[in-house]
């Protein structure tokens, strides 16, 4: 079974309208995609070529999968097919037993938990599409390789060479039939290194000797001409070259080589020594092209292996980070909905104590809601930055107090700083949270008490670092608890996404996960390291930044007297956009409302009078929101245009650079926002 190269979506949903769903979103994406009945089809259709399988739980249930699970296990070496399970228990074990089943039946599983918005759908088969192709990558350099090897086996035949190898460690000696055959053994006659050595003319054996001493030393390629007398008495002359490999740690480890038989070249050199001199120079030189390909090519098959498990656990990185950033996305744009609704509820109530502390209740829950997606995209490397030259001092002062309210009265805190540091270039918001999260952290490893230290100090990186980081001067923010510390496997998996050693309820699993990304978006490094009984060290590594450090501006404050404008507001969520229209006009705005991209094209061309204003959403099916910026900026150049983000997934380089408003957002920051881009506005509605 040879799985065709395809990128078809299968689609194996018999229960609901999860298929009439699925393939709306899919046709919409523009993906290819199948529906099967059931199982046995599903088999079928995957041996004609499919790049992922899209699979609702309930139809695994009670189903006979014997034959899909014998074609996942009789997969090629190169293939491991995604699927995505449709489910409304999740994929992790303990809520849902079946999925652990599942998981070990299909192997390459993504579980997306329904409902879920059509958007995370199609990321997910994206991310699972691109998987799937760099698996035919992987075939293909498989194919490459294997044709190498047979290109290597025919060249060797073809040149009547043998091959061997000599482990360093135990000193086994490994040869092909061809080698036995050049000191007179059959194929499958013993050859161990004493019977070679015993082989080889007493003249010939000390310097074969030294030379194999300094090849093992890593003192030059092994390049040997001897005398071999065979079981029979026969004298022959050999020909041997070989090169030393070394371990993963760079320690020697064998030596490998090939020999030739050259007998009836040497009984001709010595009858015709002047024609054979000339051609010997061409026949070293192609026996040295020889040798330097096939060593090579045996470098390349060693890696093989190592490149694949690279390659897969790439895949499930990626997967996890598109599906994070996804998931991010949408409660990003769940609570605009919750915050705007509760920001314009809150003007309009009855001066009512209660009623306004619930509100202010449910919008701080809110907040924090809005803190998670943070830390969700810090994971997954998409959250919008505001980098800006910061005093590292100043800012670990300005928290200090905070610090030790958090980690209450058992724990003493000491910070240690030099007298003077470069700023670093960071977002200091971002910072402050990930310091806060460090320093929580070490509270709950020193449940009897102790010290928490925060470190600050200069320090230069050569090139070549262990941390990988180019060379330069960098400032150290270093958090070291006198805790509990943490054995190798626990450290191992300190910064992968979700993993806590927290009971349930007691932590995300998220927060070292973002310190790390955060390091990492901001140009520097995160090194964690501890050992049991010893406590933890968590050290932040961040480049020196160019520039002054920025006074801190005022907040904007909403202006009750804002001057009406003509607005178009664009968001493919009805919910957002009713409480985005509904905030437009309670600050006197004039509100022309659109669904998507397409819609809003049309309501401008059809539009009569000026425009003032277009407020549009990004991430839409269809047309982002970048992608029709490009459009109404070739219908009205001078329009402005704020484009609203659930994070930052527009790079300046795939579309126009445009002033953005990051979701949630409240009343008083899209005022503020329409303020600045329409500061010299004339009074009046058009």
């Amino acid at each position: 079974m040879t799985p065709a190269v395809s990128e078809r979506v299968l689609i194996l949903t018999p229960t609901g309208r999860d298929a009439v769903v699925a393939t709306n979103v899919l046709a919409e994406a523009k993906l290819r995609h199948d529906v099967c009945a059931g199982v046995p089809e599903l088999v079928r259709e995957l041996d004609k070529g499919a790049g992922i399988a899209l699979v609702s739980d309930e139809a695994m249930r009670g189903a006979d999968i014997r034959a899909l699970a014998d074609w996942i296990r009789n997969q090629p070496p190169w293939s491991d097919l995604p699927f995505l399970i449709l489910t409304r228990q999740g994929g992790y074990e303990e809520r849902n037993p079946a999925a652990a089943r599942l998981m070990q039946t299909l192997g390459n599983v993504t579980f997306l938990e329904r409902p879920f918005h059509p958007t995370t759908l199609v990321g997910a088969a994206q991310a699972a599409l691109r998987g799937r192709r760099r698996q035919y990558e992987a075939r293909e350099r498989l194919i490459t390789v294997r044709e190498a090897e047979e290109r290597l086996r025919i060249a060797m035949d073809a040149g009547h060479l043998g091959a061997w190898t000599f482990n360093l460690a135990d000193r086994s000696f490994e040869t092909s039939a061809a080698c036995r055959s050049h000191f007179g053994r059959g194929g499958e006659d013993p050859f161990t290194w004493q019977d070679f050595l015993s082989a080889i003319h007493d003249e010939d054996r000390e310097a074969l000797l030294a030379a194999a001493r300094a090849t093992a030393a890593g003192e030059g390629d092994y390049d040997v001409g001897y005398r071999v007398i065979w079981p029979d008495g026969s004298l022959h002359w050999i020909e041997a070259r070989g090169r030393l490999r070394r371990d993963a740690a760079g320690r020697p480890a064998t030596v490998v080589g090939v020999t030739a038989d050259v007998t009836e070249r040497r009984l001709a050199d010595i009858e015709r020594e002047a024609l054979v001199g000339a051609l010997s120079d061409e026949r070293a030189a192609l026996e040295q092209r020889v040798e330097e390909r096939t060593a090579d090519l045996i470098a390349e098959m060693s890696t093989r292996e190592a490149v694949q498990e690279q390659l897969r656990q790439a895949q499930k990185i990626e997967v996890m980070g598109q599906l994070v950033g996804g998931v991010a996305h949408d409660f990003n744009n769940l609570l605009m909905v919750v915050l705007g609704n509760l920001d314009l509820l809150s003007r309009r109530v009855p001066e009512d104590d209660r009623l306004a502390r619930l509100i202010d209740g449910a919008m701080q829950g809110a907040r924090r809601g809005a803190a998670l997606t943070q830390r969700l995209l810090a994971f997954a490397r998409r959250q919008d930055l505001q980098p800006k030259p910061t005093d590292l001092r100043d800012l670990v002062s300005g928290m200090s107090g905070l610090i030790e309210r958090s980690v209450g009265p058992l724990v003493t805190l000491s910070v240690e700083a030099a007298p003077t540091l470069p700023p670093v270039r960071i977002d200091p918001n971002q910072l402050e949270m990930a310091l806060l999260n460090l320093a929580v952290n070490a509270r709950d490893a020193m449940p009897e008490g102790g010290t928490l230290t925060i470190r600050l100090n200069e320090a230069r990186l050569e090139a070549n670092n262990a941390l990988r980081l180019e060379p330069g001067e960098y400032v150290r923010l270093a958090v070291r608890d006198t805790g509990l510390g943490m054995d190798a496997d626990t450290l191992k998996q300190a910064i992968d996404p979700f993993f806590s050693t927290k009971g349930v309820g007691k932590g995300t699993g998220l927060g070292l996960s973002m310190v790390h990304g955060l390091a990492q978006q901001s140009g520097g490094a995160f090194r964690l390291q501890s050992e049991p009984g010893k406590g933890a060290s968590a050290e932040l590594w961040l480049p020196v930044a160019e520039g002054e450090i920025e006074g801190v501006a005022p907040a904007a404050v909403p202006d009750g007297d804002a001057r009406p404008a003509r607005i178009m507001l664009v968001d493919d969520d009805a919910l957002i956009a009713m409480s985005a229209v509904e905030m437009l006009r309670e600050l006197g705005h004039s509100v022309i409302e659109a669904n998507s991209a397409s819609e809003a094209l049309g309501a401008l061309q059809a539009l009569e009078g000026d425009l003032d204003l277009l407020i549009t959403d990004h991430a839409m099916p269809g047309m982002t929101g970048a992608e029709l910026a490009v459009r109404v900026r070739a219908l009205r150049p001078d329009l402005p245009i704020l484009l609203a983000t659930g994070y930052a997934e527009l790079s300046d380089a795939d579309g126009p650079n445009l002033p953005r408003l990051s979701k949630p957002y409240t009343q008083a920051e899209l005022a503020a926002e329409i303020r600045r881009l329409l500061p010299s506005r004339e009074p009046g509605l058009h």
